[in-house]
């Protein structure tokens, strides 16, 4: 058994073991679709969608549908979810209007930035590979899942909680957090665009303040939501917390922050310039710049 196809067996049976765990604790509490928990419905739905937009995929060896079906999953969780409530509170809605925004926002963002750059380097290897590759599309099942938790328990829990202090401050966090987000994106869009800044890092606007803000923005925002939904957790569905940590984990410390860093260190770790703005900017949480790059 070669190594690739060792480590797609692990990450499979990991990923399915995980989501099938997450499902048993979230799934207590919840509505019902006949008599399966609706967030039993959630989950296969999410495994299932990614199982399905696979199979063309790895027949045309392309990762071009990968963010868009994490998209696409996350808002066909939350409509199925609110739709299976007979009278959905201000929480529910409010929740499910805020992921639904996050996710045609940022699913469209990555499909379009994929398509411009040709494609995901992440990817070049690993679409060679059945297993491999379909190991990914149930990683990010799970994801979707674990992401949006906390969005799922407000919008399967059998029990409505009237709209509180909790629910306008989650709306303070994920507005502040998703405006962040949107303005980091569109600045460094923005920057990339112009000819003059070719083969050059981005210093200036939120990046000034941080050297990933759209990071910071969307952990933010997914505080936002776990604090929405902090009056429906009891139980087992405490585990929704796992949301909001597991976003900063991926993105502080697997995928997000520790590979573009390194990517930095290679590309201009031996400017000045850049030594400069990595030792005045923060990495994550944003404070005033301390050193204006020319």
């Amino acid at each position: 058994m070669n190594k690739h196809l060792r480590l797609a067996i692990v990450s499979l049976a990991l990923s399915t073991s995980m989501g099938v765990a997450l499902t048993l604790a979230l799934s207590t509490g919840s509505s019902k679709v006949g008599v399966i928990p609706t967030f039993t419905v959630c989950a296969i739905i999410s495994y299932a969608l990614n199982y399905i937009v696979f199979v063309p995929s790895y027949l045309g060896r392309t990762e071009h549908y990968f963010d868009l079906t994490g998209s696409i999953t996350t808002i066909s969780l939350i409509v199925f979810a609110i739709a299976s409530q007979d009278s959905p509170d201000t929480r529910s809605i409010m929740v499910a209007l805020m992921v639904l925004v996050w996710a045609i926002r940022l699913g469209s963002f990555l499909f379009l930035r994929a398509k411009e750059t040709g494609g995901d380097s992440r990817f070049d290897k690993i679409k060679q590979y059945p297993l491999s590759f379909l190991s990914w599309w149930s990683l990010q099942a799970l994801w979707v899942l674990v992401n949006i938790a906390c969005a799922l328990i407000v919008l399967t829990s059998k029990e409505n909680e009237p709209f509180d202090i909790f629910a306008v401050i989650g709306a303070i966090l994920w507005v502040s957090g998703f405006a962040i987000e949107v303005i980091a994106d569109q600045q460094k869009k923005k920057f990339r665009r112009e000819a003059k800044n070719k083969g050059k890092f981005i210093h200036t606007g939120l990046w000034a303040w941080s050297r990933h803000p759209n990071y910071f923005g969307e952990i933010i925002l997914w505080i936002g939501v776990a604090v929405i939904a902090l009056p429906v957790l009891s139980g087992w569905r405490w585990v929704a917390l796992i949301s909001p940590i597991f976003v900063t984990i991926l993105l502080t410390r697997i995928s997000g922050i520790p590979i573009l860093e390194r990517r930095a260190e290679t590309q201009w770790g031996g400017k000045d310039d850049y030594k400069t703005y990595a030792a005045n900017t923060p990495m994550l949480l944003p404070r005033p710049p301390k050193a204006k790059l020319k």
